[in-house]
This record gives structure tokens, C-alpha cells and sequence, in this order.
């Protein structure tokens, strides 16, 4: 017997509910958020860098799914590489053979990636961070993991031990046995080091909270202080890799780093199918996987899927193709340029940083008295309001999706498709002048959108 369903017409039928059914199936505090800052947009279609609402009204997305849409969205390469693999109908995910597609992804996978040897596909970033705290343990035969502060990881409960932000590791206690350290310092490492029970460090070479560079040359001084300590370097690069800093991974801007393992994610799904991978060195993997009896010691129900391999392999071919990682550092460039450039113009506006097309964009306190005085008013309602009323404007009035760039931080966070064009970047320089000389003129709209907050923070309290 044949089942129908027609998934189009469900959608004709039922997307109108979409904020009353997350309501009340889904997280019930996303509908409010959304409601509550103007965010609860409806987009009917995307293409690129761009979405379109049921009006033909066209956004820019400066966010990227959080760095998922690497080659934007729909791209007509992945999608027929797509097509392809289900018309195919391959025997996939039957366990109990070798289908080509893992091993072709993680040969064109490991070429962008010098001193790795092998590859474990999994589905998600913070899954990749889970098996590399796995490997690292099992291959040191130690229980503790350093990171630094401020870091985030994943939201697992191996990934969270590692994760440097409070307010999502409150309440899931007890964790792992991991302890932080400040990005940057080497005396730190080096005392906890000494203490002979540590497996790793796991470090992001450009931090998504506040969008924080490892200084220079501390990659490398820390891989040389763990491999003297017989611990190993795993370099995060779930948002940072796949050219997102000009780099295919952005711990390559520094000369002489090689990690024993490095979790990627994010942009190899192409924006389709959940995918990740966790490289590491040849060792490790065959101290992990040291037998017959243990070759399933690791291992994910959906990892490895046809579909998800096939996303991959377009994706690569496309960053290949298209010169991508060449455009992210082209195109980055220009945009971070024409950002620092308003420093001198704006007091609100303190740092512009970043690497590629991965831009932190800094609030600060300002010099004069009257726009002092309503700075203070929101840091202490809570910090990271201003940051929330320059982003907010830049969608509702000049259609540009952003984000705060962590909980309790004036940082709007950059991270586009990498396909954007300098066009695009105009427009964005142009809509956040237009908010910096509200914000700098004394009233406004956004300052009422201030109070607002403001009121809603200490509601909350």
C-alpha cells in the first residue's frame, strides 16, 4: 500500500503556525525572545548570503546559521550532489561493510590537512568535541582536559565541561575533571601541567565569545610545553575551519602548529546535512581502535551516512573551486578595513577584530557626558544591552540579520556566508553607520528600544 505526503502542501497548509506550534511543542522561551526584540520575521525562501520574506523583501544574513552556511544557502552544487546520492539508492549505513563515500570524504578532508592521518565522521560540532576529549583520555591514560576561558565547545556533556561560559555549565553538574586557564598564558599551562594527570588542552585558535585571537605564538609554545608533558594539542575549529579565517583552519596562520587533533563541523555539511569530523594523528586512533574486539569502542548510528558524505565532498570540491578560503581573506579584509575605519568616529565603538570573515565589533564606554550617562543607565540594567539595540535595528530597518556575540558582552559577532561579495559588505558598512549616528545622536529610536530593555532586564531579575 502507497502512503502519500505532500510536504509542500503541508507547508502552504500549516507554516503560518510556526511561532504558535514552537510555542507549544518546542522551547517556549525562543517564540518569546524572538517576539519580544522584533525578531519574529517570516522568510519564505534563501539563496546565498540572502533570504526573502513573503513580501520580496531581501535580507542580508551576516550570521550564517552560526557559521553552517559557509557557501550560503542552497548552493547548486551541494544540492545536486544531494539529489544525486538519493537517486542512487545506495545500500547505506548497513554497519557491516566499507562504503566508498567515508573514505573519499576523509582522503580530500586530510589533503587540507598536513601531520593528520584518519578520520571519525559524527553528526554534530560538539559530538567531534566528545570524541576527541574521548581519544585524548583514552590515548594518554589521563583523566584531565585544560581549556581556556571563555571558551565554548558544545553543549554535551563532555563538550560542556569544557565550555569556559557559567551560565550554560549551571545546573548539569557534576562534569567532567577539567579545569580552565586564560587563552594566552603559559604559565598557567605550564602549573597545571606539571601536576602529570593532564590528557589535552582544547583551544578555538580564534574564540567565537568575543570573537578573542590566541595571541601569537602561543599555539605553538603550547603544543611544545604538552608534548613535553606527553599531552596532547586539540585545536577546535567547528566554526573556525574550513576558511572561515582565511585559512582552510585558522591555526595555520601560525607557522610550525601541528595539533594531535582537530574537530571540524559547521560548514562541511553545506548547510544540509548534519555532519562532523574529528582528524587526528595515526597513533592515537590505533590506540583507540587496538583491536578486533574494540572496533566499535567509538562509533555513531548516523555517522558516516551517504547523504552527509556526499554534502561534504561538494562542499570541498566547491571551496576548491571557488577559491573560497583565497575570497574569506580577500573579502575579509575589506570588511574588517572598513570597520576599524569608523573607530575615530564613533566613541561608542572601541575595537573592531577578527580574522576573515570572523569580525568582532567592540562597544565601549563613551567620552561624552550625555551618552556616558545612558551607557551606565544600561550596564547596569545588564551588560550587553547596547549590543542588542545596534543589532536589533540593523534587521528590523535595514534588513541585516547579526548576533550578540556572547551572554553579557557589548560584541556583535560577524560571521557571514563566505560567498559574500563587496557589494554586500557595503551595504552592511552603510546600515551600521546609519545605527552608529543614531545611537551617537542623542535620542531615537534606538534609545527608546533601550528603555525597553532596560525595563525587561530588571523584570528578569
Amino acid at each position: 500500500m502507497s502512503t502519500e505526503f505532500d510536504l509542500e502542501a503541508l507547508l502552504a497548509a500549516r507554516g503560518a503556525e510556526r511561532y504558535d506550534l514552537h510555542t507549544r511543542h518546542l522551547n517556549p522561551q525562543l517564540p518569546r525572545m524572538l517576539h519580544t526584540i522584533g525578531f519574529d520575521k517570516v522568510y519564505e525562501r534563501a539563496e546565498g548570503a540572502h533570504f526573502w520574506d513573503a513580501e520580496g523583501n531581501d535580507y542580508l544574513d551576516m550570521l550564517a546559521g552560526f557559521g553552517v552556511m559557509g557557501l550560503g544557502r542552497h548552493h547548486p552544487v551541494v544540492r545536486k550532489a544531494l539529489h544525486d546520492v538519493l537517486d542512487l539508492n545506495l545500500a547505506d549505513l548497513t554497519r557491516f561493510d566499507c562504503q566508498p563515500l567515508p573514505g573519499l570524504l576523509a582522503e580530500r578532508l586530510l589533503a587540507h590537512s598536513p601531520h593528520l592521518d584518519r578520520v571519525f565522521f559524527g553528526n554534530s560540532g560538539t559530538e567531534a568535541v566528545e570524541t576527541a576529549l574521548k581519544f585524548a583520555r583514552f590515548a594518554t591514560g589521563r583523566p584531565r582536559v585544560l581549556y581556556c576561558d571563555h571558551a565554548f565547545h558544545g553543549l554535551t556533556t563532555g563538550s560542556l565541561s569544557v565550555n569556559g561560559e557559567n551560565g550554560f555549565r549551571d545546573g548539569f553538574a557534576p562534569l567532567l575533571p577539567d579545569t580552565p586557564v586564560p587563552l594566552g598564558d603559559l604559565d598557567a599551562l605550564a602549573r597545571e601541567l606539571k601536576k602529570g594527570d593532564v590528557a589535552a588542552l582544547i583551544v578555538e585558535p580564534v574564540q567565537g565569545k568575543g570573537v578573542h585571537e590566541s595571541p601569537t605564538g602561543y599555539l605553538r609554545a603550547a603544543q611544545e610545553l604538552l608534548h613535553r608533558h606527553k599531552a596532547l594539542l586539540i585545536a577546535d575549529e567547528v566554526q573556525t575551519g574550513l576558511g572561515r579565517t582565511g585559512d582552510f583552519y585558522a591555526y595555520q596562520h601560525e607557522d610550525g602548529v601541528e595539533p594531535d587533533l582537530v574537530c571540524v563541523a559547521k560548514a562541511l555539511s553545506g548547510g544540509y546535512v548534519p555532519v562532523s569530523a574529528t582528524l587526528g594523528k595515526d597513533w592515537i586512533f590505533k590506540k583507540v581502535y587496538s583491536s578486533m574486539d574494540r572496533v566499535l569502542v567509538h562509533s555513531a548510528s548516523f555517522g558516516s551516512n551517504a547523504q552527509a558524505m556526499a554534502a561534504g565532498l561538494a562542499v570541498l570540491s566547491v571551496m576548491e573551486d571557488e577559491q573560497i578560503v583565497t575570497r574569506a581573506r580577500t573579502t575579509g579584509e575589506l570588511l574588517k578595513s572598513r570597520l576599524a575605519a569608523l573607530i575615530g568616529k564613533y566613541e561608542l565603538l572601541a575595537d573592531v577584530r577578527g580574522r576573515g570573515l570572523m569580525i568582532g565589533i567592540e562597544f565601549g564606554r563613551p567620552d561624552s557626558l550625555k551618552l556616558r550617562g545612558r551607557w551606565t543607565m544600561l550596564q547596569a540594567a545588564r551588560k550587553g544591552l547596547f549590543a542588542q539595540m545596534v543589532v536589533v535595528p540593523l534587521l528590523q530597518r535595514h534588513r541585516i540579520l547579526t548576533q550578540v556575540s556572547g551572554d553579557h558582552l557589548e560584541v556583535i559577532k560577524l560571521i557571514p556566508p563566505l560567498v559574500i561579495d563587496e557589494a554586500d559588505v557595503e551595504r552592511f558598512v552603510d546600515s551600521f553607520t546609519a545605527v552608529m549616528d543614531d545611537a551617537h545622536s542623542g535620542g531615537g529610536l534606538m534609545w527608546d528600544f533601550g528603555r525597553t530593555l532596560i525595563k525587561q532586564a530588571v523584570a528578569g531579575r
